[in-house]
């Protein structure tokens, strides 16, 4: 895939999730999608593998969230087979908290898979909003 179609795959995939809907993320992933959230939140660290991923890291994020996290974007930036994408999120834990996130995710896209992803957000925020 060109370096368009991955941005436009990531955005759509976003696009989507600020609207609920989880499909086009879940099938896009490779079966050997590593996805790591940096820092050291109960949410952070390196998942290995679709299954990894859903089970532990889609799962437990939804069962701390009120609804959905809806994203605005900054332009997108891609080189070769990766996908930047800066944004913020806004959303509520189910504990009340605002979780308003600041995003900036790099991706490892080629023919039409994620297959690496790297979260850099605010974690003191993952912290407080959804596990205090």
């Amino acid at each position: 895939m060109a370096e368009s179609d991955n941005k436009r795959l990531l955005e759509h995939i976003y696009v989507e999730i600020s609207r609920g809907n989880l499909d086009p993320l879940l099938t896009s992933l490779a079966a050997d999608v590593v996805w790591t959230i940096i820092g050291t939140t109960q949410l952070s660290g390196t998942y290995r593998g679709k299954q990894d991923v859903i089970d532990n890291m889609v799962r437990r994020l939804g069962e701390r969230l009120d609804g959905h996290v809806r994203f605005t974007f900054e332009p997108f930036i891609a080189e070769d087979d990766y996908v930047v994408m800066r944004a913020r999120g806004r959303g509520r834990a189910k504990s009340g908290r605002p979780y308003n996130n600041t995003y900036c995710i790099v991706a490892q896209v080629s023919d039409g898979r994620i297959h690496a992803m790297t979260d850099y957000v605010d974690t003191e925020l993952i912290t407080s909003a959804l596990f205090s």
